[in-house]
């Protein structure tokens, strides 16, 4: 399963960059945060093995993240042509998935994220929850974009209610 995300943030690509790479701010954005600990390597640099959990009402989910993509690798004075890119690779029980991050310019302080997921699944209960439900991660995926654009752009925080 593949599909692709995007959303228009009126922040400075270099700014959007920047939050989204800052540790300290993924529970604020990212519904479900229980944990996220890098194993091997520094949060959020190329090659990082990191441990993370997710809670979804009841249920938790735990998987690995591994940084397989980062440029550039200093997300400051990044030229103006270039395109910022982060990719991971998350394996968790009956799944594997790539997630590519795009930002470009979309204006002088807008700036456009694209993001790019693609699934697989192994075992019987995961192989049927991407065939029957396959707009439910479309449909979460884009929460994420629109949770960071709000903690963005107006700082608000997913963890403040239930919006």
């Amino acid at each position: 399963m593949k599909y692709t995300n995007s959303i228009e943030i009126a922040l400075p690509r270099e700014k959007v960059a920047q939050l989204l790479t800052d540790p300290a701010h993924l529970p604020k954005w990212l519904r479900g945060m229980v944990l996220h600990e890098p194993v091997t390597g520094a949060h959020g640099q190329l090659g990082t093995k990191s441990r993370v959990v997710l809670q979804s009402g009841k249920r938790q989910f735990e998987c690995t993240e591994t940084i397989t993509r980062r440029e550039p690798a200093d997300l400051h004075e990044i030229p103006k042509e270039s395109v910022v890119h982060f990719d991971r690779e998350i394996v968790g029980a009956g799944m594997w998935s790539v997630v590519r991050e795009r930002l470009t310019e979309a204006g002088p302080e807008t700036t456009l994220w694209e993001s790019e997921s693609e699934y697989r699944f192994s075992g019987l209960l995961m192989r049927l929850v991407g065939l029957l439900m396959p707009g439910a991660f479309r449909k979460q995926s884009q929460q994420h974009l629109q949770d960071f654009q709000a903690f963005a752009e107006q700082g608000k925080d997913v963890r403040d209610g239930k919006g």
